[in-house]
């Protein structure tokens, strides 16, 4: 807020100088001093005077600066409002250079050099809801550079009087001082420092005075805004402000002598930035998205942009408005839309949102400070995108009006017809999924209706077997609908329904037994070759051309029935057994089987149920078989229990008894019936040697007539404890075997012979494979047995290609009897009428061959009865050239002639050659 001065001259005008500037001026006859600062332009009169609304002087001027930059303050105007309640709006004559704050200051709108001469414009207040109209003149009067340099004086700050304490009587004290704030527009150009205020003290008349200031500026962080002269107390500022950063500062004074001594109490100064406009307003986000239904009516809700601006709120340089710059597209209308300059809600104004015509909208949104001055205020821009959101307004409708359709009878789970619809509303959303539903031609249910979730057909589906003898066409009314409701105001149009026309084919059905499942009762035990019922079918087909239908049985269990193929007749083939295992709860289950002559063929299925009759036709038995008693008569009960495979009334009560023979038997033993089906046997005699005893026991049923039968108990009599337990159960066991003993062992034996007949056999084929394997070598290319004929001598055994595979290992064959140790020569006839050969081992792997030709070769040296067949020989050194040596050296020591070579004959197929060659007599 700026100092004002009194003018004295021809008459009192207030004139307006910003704080800061400390000038006292003379111009012409003008003298200029301080005189208080003023409260705000927007004043009340004060009370008990005459108050008149309006600006209370009719000039003002200031004194400024040749360059006056944009934004800068000129000078503060006074208006009076009375009322209190006046909205009053200021403006300017000049308002390309000058514009005027709702404040009541005079801003600079531009940055301009002023001219030498005053410059002189209009203010003027408007009430705004009466139209009510003052004005006022303002004078700028460029500043006289020198001058006002040689005579600038500082508005003084002085210490409030103290009360003299050492006095002995007391002084007048001066009230303390409210120190009304310094205002200090932010972004000061300068120059800097710029001198603010002087503090000085009443005392520095009579004291050397030193001036400080304390605080967040000036010794506190940020340090060094705010300096003063120690000696004068002139307080200057340093740099520009900003108020966005610090919005006012708070310094302390202070005055001392020149010992540090206090001198005065600290005065607090409040130095305010005053706000300009120097940000522009910035919205949240850069793109706003909103939604909107389409078909929305005028006034609907959209969104809410919002945009900030960090300068004071509650000054015009703070205050947004908002407007819609552009709006793409523009149909229907250009201005779909408005926004609250205020608030920045978003809302519809006219009617004609269409999602399927225009999907999107895209608006660009301006908020201006300055309360939306297109002249003075700052402004920035961003998007809002606004969507169309689909609502069900436009129905489902049918291509065509009718659709056909054909589904072969009794088939199920099959699709018929399909249903294809248009729907204009955003695909795979609520409103554009169809839903089908029939409305009439289906009372009995045999059809339903899928919805295709892709294509949103609907799919005609069997859910019922169809009969085309009874229903041969089906004509069904169907209507399409949307998973959520037409939009207020729209029906549903005649496309929306739509005729399907179904078909049904005939085809060759199963024939039909009557009934499905038939019962027949009849008593057990019926010869074979009785009829029992006749169990006949029938074809449903009435339309087709068909013969005759033929029976056969498909299930028969105990093999008891026959059906005849022509008739369906049931003969009985087997006897009738209640007891049978295939019979359940009495019952017994035969399938047969229907088949036709169709094409193709059809069969059908029918089951018989008998339910047999009981006769008594099972004798009763004993249960169980065996029990244990004492030798002693007491105790010596055993309780036994009568079964019977036949049921009431051809079971129980039995009867039981003893027979009469062997004697043995009622005088060892005694029986008495205690229930229906169950008996005690006991001892008649006081002892009874132990061991096991077979006690016969006479049980009667009681049918009509009532069945009878004997039955063995096997009863082990041993001696026993005095609890009744037997202590030689091991002797008893041992005086007989039990019937699972016996079978147990038998089994054992069984087994076991298997076990040896399978070896057996194994052997055999063993056996056999092992002589075809011999069989397979080539006589010809067998060397144990050959006599190879030599038709030259090469280098001997070098030049000699053998294939080594040929080479096999003969089986080891047990002599029958030592052989005499003795030398004899090698072509010898053996002593046996068989070839007997060396005991050797056998070769560890039967392709060894190395190993093999080894074992030989030993032995052939070791044993000097090995014949000259069936085992290398090995020859004496015969000279360089060959290893083995030639064999044209070789002979007998006796002549051929000397020798008896029948024995030849006898040594098989293999030397019948030789046989030939030297046992043949004469020839």
């Amino acid at each position: 807020m700026p100092l004002y001065f009194e003018e004295r001259d021809r008459g009192e005008d207030i004139l307006g100088y910003p704080r800061g500037s400390g000038q006292s001026t003379r111009q012409g006859r003008r003298e200029y001093r301080f005189l208080k600062q003023e409260a705000p332009i927007k004043a009340t009169c004060e009370e008990g005077t005459l108050c008149k609304t309006g600006f209370p002087e009719d000039v003002y001027s200031a004194v400024i600066s040749k360059g006056v930059h944009e934004g800068q303050l000129l000078v503060n105007v006074r208006f009076r409002n009375c009322e209190g309640n006046r909205k009053v709006h200021f403006g300017s004559s000049a308002p390309a250079d000058f514009r005027v704050g709702e404040d009541g200051g005079v801003y600079a709108a531009r940055s301009f050099q002023l001219s030498p001469d005053p410059t002189e414009f209009l203010l003027y207040a408007e009430d705004i809801e009466t139209q009510e109209r003052w004005q006022v003149a303002v004078n700028v009067i460029p500043e006289l550079e020198n001058s006002v340099k040689e005579q600038k004086r500082l508005e003084d700050i002085v210490f409030p009087r103290q009360q003299n304490k050492h006095s002995g009587h007391l002084q007048r004290q001066k009230r303390d001082w409210v120190i009304p704030p310094i205002n200090l527009p932010e972004n000061s150009r300068g120059p800097f420092p710029q001198e603010l205020v002087r503090i000085r003290s009443d005392r520095d008349k009579s004291l050397s005075l030193r001036y400080s200031v304390t605080g967040p500026g000036a010794d506190q962080p940020p340090t060094g805004i705010f300096i003063i002269n120690p000696i004068s107390g002139q307080l200057s500022v340093t740099k520009p402000l900003d108020r966005e950063q610090i919005a006012s500062f708070h310094l302390r004074a202070h005055a001392v002598d020149v010992n540090g001594n206090q001198v005065e109490n600290p005065i607090d100064i409040v130095i305010n930035v005053i706000d300009m406009n120097d940000n522009r307003p910035e919205f949240l986000h850069q793109v706003w998205n909103g939604t909107v239904p389409e078909g929305s009516k005028p006034g609907t809700y959209v969104m809410t942009v919002t945009a900030i601006d960090a300068d004071d709120p509650n000054a015009l340089n703070g205050m947004l408005r908002y407007r819609i710059v552009s709006q793409a597209p523009s149909t229907p209308s250009p201005s779909m839309f408005t926004i609250n300059n205020e608030t920045g809600d978003i809302i519809t104004v006219a009617a004609g949102l269409d999602r399927e015509k225009v999907q999107q909208y895209t608006l660009i949104i301006q908020a201006t400070d300055m309360e939306g001055n297109p002249t003075y205020g700052l402004s920035n821009t961003a998007t809002a995108v606004i969507t169309v959101t689909d609502v069900n307004d436009n129905p489902p409708e049918f291509t065509a009006m009718i659709f056909y359709g054909e589904v072969p009878e009794n088939r199920v789970d099959i699709i018929v017809a399909n249903l294809t619809v248009t729907d204009k509303d955003q695909p795979h959303t609520p409103a554009w999924n169809a839903m089908y539903r029939m409305t009439s031609g289906d009372p009995t249910g045999r059809f339903t209706i899928l919805t295709d979730p892709n294509s949103n057909d609907g799919l005609v589906t069997v859910v019922k077997p169809i009969d085309f003898e009874t229903n041969r066409m089906f004509v069904l009314t169907v209507a399409a609908e949307n998973q959520v409701p037409l939009a207020k105001g729209i029906q549903h149009p005649p496309q929306s329904t739509a005729t399907v026309s179904i078909t049904v084919i005939d085809v060759n059905e199963s024939p039909i037994f009557v009934p499905v499942t038939k019962l027949v009762r009849q008593e057990e035990g019926l010869l074979p070759g009785n009829i029992l019922t006749s169990f006949t079918a029938q074809d449903p087909d009435r339309y087709m051309q068909q013969t005759t239908l033929r029976y056969s049985k498909l299930s028969d269990p105990a093999n008891w029935l026959k059906i005849d193929p022509i008739n369906g007749q049931i003969t009985t083939i087997g006897v009738l057994d209640r007891e049978s295992p295939h019979v359940k709860n009495n019952m017994y289950n035969a399938t047969f089987l229907a088949s036709d002559n169709g094409i193709p063929p059809m069969s059908g299925t029918g089951t018989l149920q008998i339910y047999l009759l009981d006769i008594n036709d099972n004798a009763p038995r004993v249960d169980p078989q065996e029990a244990t008693t004492c030798e002693t008569l007491q105790p010596n009960a055993t309780n036994i229990t009568a079964i019977d495979d036949d049921i009431d009334p051809n079971a129980g009560p039995f009867a039981f008894e003893l027979p009469s023979n062997p004697p043995s038997v009622r005088k060892n033993w005694t029986i008495i019936r205690i229930s229906g089906d169950r008996a005690q046997l006991a001892l008649r005699i006081k002892f009874l040697e132990a061991g096991i005893y077979d006690v016969p026991i006479i049980i009667t049923d009681s049918g009509n007539p009532p069945k009878s039968s004997t039955s063995i108990l096997k009863v082990k009599v041993c001696q026993c404890d005095l609890n009744g337990d037997c202590t030689d159960a091991d002797r008893i066991v041992g005086a007989g075997l039990g019937t699972g003993a016996i079978i147990a062992i038998l089994l054992c034996i069984i087994i076991l012979l298997i076990l040896v007949l399978m070896f057996v056999v194994w052997m055999k084929r063993r056996d056999k494979e092992r002589q075809a394997k011999q069989l397979l070598i080539d006589p010809e290319d067998d060397v144990r047995d050959n006599i190879l004929k030599y038709d030259e001598e090469g280098g001997g055994e070098e030049d000699q290609d053998y294939d080594l595979s040929q080479l096999q290992q003969p089986d080891t064959i047990e002599p029958d009897a030592i052989k005499p140790v003795g030398i004899r020569r090698l072509d010898e006839r053996p002593i046996h009428a068989e070839p007997q050969y060396p005991v050797r081992s056998a070769a560890p792997h039967p392709g060894d061959i190395g190993d093999f030709i080894n074992e030989g070769l030993k032995a052939a040296d070791n044993d000097p009865t090995a014949p000259p067949y069936d085992s290398l020989l090995v020859f004496d050194y015969e000279g360089s050239g060959s290893t083995a040596g030639s064999l044209s050296s070789l002979n007998s020591s006796s002549s051929g002639g000397e020798q008896d070579y029948d024995y030849l004959n006898d040594w098989g197929p293999r030397f019948k050659k030789l046989a030939d060659m030297y046992g043949g007599g004469d020839d």
